[in-house]
């Protein structure tokens, strides 16, 4: 999986990265909150370790831009040294997924991990029952009526988001933003393609199209 963290601390990152890569992950390192938009730009991050009080501008900031403006639904984990409240109600607000207050140790650090994870679906090594037929993400594939049909990479990744998001309404540009990179972003037509195959094998009903507002996955 992809992780962003944004540490400025030397000490702190270099243990949180070799923790992080240690323990299996793609980890891209930022020290400052506008390297991490940079980041958050180029790539698609499967969730990110933001600390709050970083250079130029703040994790608090960065999370605001990347809900906000980017409408990037990537599941965030904050680290705060503040022990104030209005810090955590701001991050709350701006739908920070999780916080995690200075000091802490590599067990409580790893949990938070595991809880956004399990909350979101991400452990792609872990099959999901998607009511009779099984979903599993690490090899792109489905399983109906005990026989194994292939994904593609993006059918995978958007019904991964589906499951994530279930009984919500998702745009095809909340697809796009949080499936695509900037750079490499494909056209309505391709989306209703990859989501016109996903029917096919799921059932027409599983994946409602809501009129000019988008897609709802039951």
């Amino acid at each position: 999986m992809k992780v962003l963290l944004l540490e400025d601390d030397l000490a702190l990152s270099d243990i949180l990265y070799d923790h992080l890569e240690h323990n299996g992950f793609d980890v891209s390192l930022a020290t400052s909150g506008d390297e991490a938009l940079e980041f958050f730009v180029d790539e698609v991050f499967d969730f990110a370790i933001m600390d709050i009080n970083t250079p130029n501008m703040s994790g608090l900031e960065v999370l605001k831009i990347i809900r906000n403006d980017y409408k990037l639904k990537t599941p965030v984990i904050m680290i705060t040294a503040y022990q104030d409240t209005k810090h955590l109600k701001d991050a709350f607000e701006n739908e920070v997924d999780d916080y995690i207050k200075k000091p802490f140790d590599l067990e409580e650090f790893d949990q938070r991990i595991n809880r956004i994870c399990r909350h979101f679906a991400l452990n792609q090594n872990n099959s999901l029952d998607l009511g009779g037929i099984i979903f599993n993400p690490n090899e792109c594939e489905l399983i109906i009526k005990n026989k194994k049909v292939s994904l593609a990479k993006k059918e995978r990744d958007i019904l991964r988001y589906f499951v994530t998001h279930k009984s919500r309404v998702i745009s095809s540009e909340e697809l796009l933003q949080n499936i695509w990179k900037y750079d490499e972003q494909p056209t309505d037509a391709t989306i209703r393609v990859y989501i016109k195959n996903l029917r096919e094998l799921l059932g027409k009903e599983r994946i409602t199209t809501i009129r000019a507002l988008g897609y709802k996955f039951e």
